[in-house]
């Protein structure tokens, strides 16, 4: 099975610490990363019809279904190891309830947050990880 690729907000703080995350978590190497901002999202998103300069959400593009929002989050976290798995059972959450939430934390994550100046570059042990 190819690698699930999660699209991110390559200059927010909390998106790239949520990256982070899901790379200490990601035991059997089951995804790989691209900024929203790159090359990559641009060619990957493009056929779903998506500008990829006009999102702010993370998405999965997972055997060549893509979703978004609070069912990307919580379809990464099910393939996690440890606990996380468990917050699937959210997905049983109507989608409005669970994106109402999702969109207040992404309204607001540059003001708690805060971001950077350009996106994240991950280390040479990294790398292999982002396409």
């Amino acid at each position: 099975m190819p690698h699930a690729i999660i699209f991110f907000d390559g200059v927010c703080n909390l998106c790239t610490g949520s990256v982070r995350f899901v790379i200490s978590r990601d035991k059997k190497d089951l995804f790989r990363f691209a900024a929203l901002q790159s090359d990559t999202a641009l060619q990957q998103l493009q056929p779903f019809g998506f500008l990829t300069g006009k999102l702010n959400t993370v998405m999965l593009l997972e055997n060549g279904r893509l979703y978004q929002r609070s069912a990307a989050a919580l379809r990464i976290a099910r393939r996690l190891n440890g606990g996380w798995p468990l917050l699937y059972a959210f997905i049983i959450v109507p989608a409005f309830i669970r994106d109402f939430v999702y969109d207040l934390i992404a309204e607001n994550r540059y003001r708690i947050w805060g971001k950077q100046e350009s996106c994240m570059i991950p280390t040479p042990a990294l790398k292999a990880k982002f396409l």
